[in-house]
């Protein structure tokens, strides 16, 4: 299925802030607590709070709670989504979809 603008700049969103690559590099090893991430990013709260809900919005990361405590990891559906977006977006000539 085509993706639509909005849904290809969501994406794009995650993508463009140096704080979530780093988040998302964290989590590319294993699921990760967001009180862990705290630790390892050193932000507060509020601010992880905000960068992890552009990730999770993006699709790229979806989230689970446990207690208190959310655990976040990265999407394999929200991943393949993302390929497909910078493959629909670059590809030329005889590879061009539209």
């Amino acid at each position: 299925m085509k993706q639509t603008s909005e849904e290809i700049s969501t994406i794009f969103k995650g993508l463009c802030d140096e704080n979530r690559v780093q988040i998302l590099k964290l989590l590319r090893k294993k699921e990760l607590c967001a009180c862990h991430l705290l630790e390892k990013m050193q932000l507060s709260q509020p601010t992880l709070s905000h960068h992890m809900k552009i990730l999770c919005d993006s699709g790229l990361v979806v989230g689970r709670k446990e207690g208190k405590w959310m655990h976040y990891s990265i999407s394999k559906d929200g991943a393949q989504a993302a390929i497909k977006c910078i493959f629909d977006l670059t590809a030329t000539g005889e590879y061009n979809n539209g």
